[in-house]
């Protein structure tokens, strides 16, 4: 029953993993203009987000479950509600994605503090998803600086 509740959060986490990547994915291309000295950055946590999944998929497993490798369905809803946004939106769009990002990674920060403080992880689980925390907080930061930057 514990790997089953382990498998839960994770996989919880697993679609979060993914609504982030597939959100950065969006950002792609529409922010650089204003803002190339991040680009590389962005690659950098664009990246990290794969290993993120590839740990969180790899945990999962080794609980003897199956891992729900998809994004969640707010963070479709999410990313749907953005683009509709974004199409009415006459001001800078650049900004109004970064806001979103911050969004995103704050709502990710929320279900990640959650799945620690759950007490459903088994102590490796524990260290890798707060290493996972880390991550996102500093990405956080970083979309927070950025919109500061302009």
């Amino acid at each position: 029953m514990k790997n089953k509740e382990e498998a839960s959060v994770l996989n919880d986490l697993l679609h979060i993993t993914n609504d982030r990547i597939e959100g950065f994915a969006k950002v792609e291309g529409k922010v650089w203009e204003n803002y190339p000295d991040v680009k590389s950055e962005y690659a950098r946590l664009n990246s990290l987000s794969r290993v993120m999944k590839n740990e969180l998929i790899n945990l999962i497993q080794d609980d003897g479950e199956i891992p729900e490798d998809s994004p969640s369905v707010a963070g479709a809803l999410h990313r749907t509600w953005i683009d509709i946004k974004n199409s009415f939106t006459l001001g800078n769009k650049e900004e109004s994605t970064i806001e979103n990002v911050i969004f995103g990674e704050k709502a990710a920060i929320d279900a990640y503090q959650s799945a620690i403080d759950s007490g459903k992880l088994s102590q490796e689980s524990l260290n890798i998803v707060s290493e996972h925390l880390k991550h996102i907080k500093d990405s956080y930061h970083q979309f927070e600086n950025m919109s500061r930057y302009k």
